[in-house]
This record gives structure tokens, sequence and C-alpha cells, in this order.
């Protein structure tokens, strides 16, 4: 099904009721794999957490995902994987445990949806998703700190002594 929403592009809602952007890739879901695709590209591996009838999924499928700066952004630095929090779809951490996506995401503690997960170009071996990640991000935000999210994670400030907070705040300063 197609849906159009005013002065956006088209979003698309899949037969799992989730919202689907161009940018999100349609993989294994073998985390590893992944990631090593993602490296190939020279971009970041991020996984989101979704499901169906999220009103903020929807909000940042139709109000901030479309930005097209925030869109062109993610198309060309981040490699997309969707995971559905009630899905099927067998998953395969980091670690090499298979499950289904809604087991998955139950191991992993996550309850909020949206949430994204960003993770670094090499995982040590035996970690999972979250043990690995540099960052993640629960919940639907604005423009700003979804761009601020990806700029930080993208130019691994999370390496340096500045927090994400006190980075959106040197944005927000900035005027960016």
């Amino acid at each position: 099904m197609m849906v159009l929403f005013a002065g956006t592009a088209h979003a698309e809602v899949g037969d799992d009721g989730l919202h689907k952007s161009p940018w999100m890739r349609d993989t294994f879901k073998d985390l590893s794999e992944d990631l090593a695709e993602a490296n190939v590209e020279g971009k970041r591996l991020m996984v989101i957490i979704e499901q169906r009838g999220c009103i903020y999924c929807e909000k940042m499928h139709t109000e901030v995902f479309p930005n097209p700066t925030i869109a062109d952004y993610i198309t060309e630095h981040f490699f997309v994987v969707q995971i559905n929090m009630f899905g099927d779809v067998e998953v395969t951490d980091f670690d090499g445990t298979a499950m289904s996506e809604k087991d998955m995401v139950g191991r992993w503690n996550m309850m909020f949806t949206p949430t994204m997960m960003f993770f670094p170009e090499d995982v040590a071996e035996g970690l999972t998703a979250p043990q690995a990640a540099v960052a993640a991000m629960p919940g639907a935000f604005g423009k700003g700190t979804t761009m601020a999210i990806l700029s930080w994670v993208r130019d691994k400030v999370y390496l340096t002594d500045e927090p994400f907070q006190k980075y959106v705040a040197s944005r927000i300063n900035a005027g960016k």
C-alpha cells in the first residue's frame, strides 16, 4: 500500500504494517553480514526497531526522515536494517545467536519504538547488538536532534570526551 503525505516523497507501508523508507535495506538480518556490507560501502550500520501502529514511528517517517537533508544524509552515510518488534523473521545477532525478531528484541531488552542503534565498523567477537552499539536513540525526536545523532555517530564524536547532549547544545549555539 502506498501512502502520500503532503510535502513529502512517497512513504510506503509494508504488509507488516511498518513504514518503508527508500534507504532501508532488505537483508537476511544477519548483523555481522550487514556490518560487513556496510563497511564495504563505507557506511555505518544502523538498526531501527519499529512496530505496527506506532505513532512515533509514523512521525519519524512522515515528518523527520523525509526531510531532504536527513534523507540524503542517511542514504549517503548509513546502511539501515529494520527490525519488527513483534516480527517472526529470523535475526542473527553479532554473537551468532539466531531467533525471531520479537525474541531478539526481548533479548536486547528494547522496549520503545522507534529505537535506532548505531554500530562501529568493527564489533568484538561475542558481543550482542546492545553491547556493541556506540549509541542508541529510543523514541521519536525532531529533525535537529535526529540530524545531530546521525552526524555525532558518522563523525565518531562518541570517541571524544564530548557527550551527545553537549554536542547537541554546541550545534544549537552554532545555529545548525
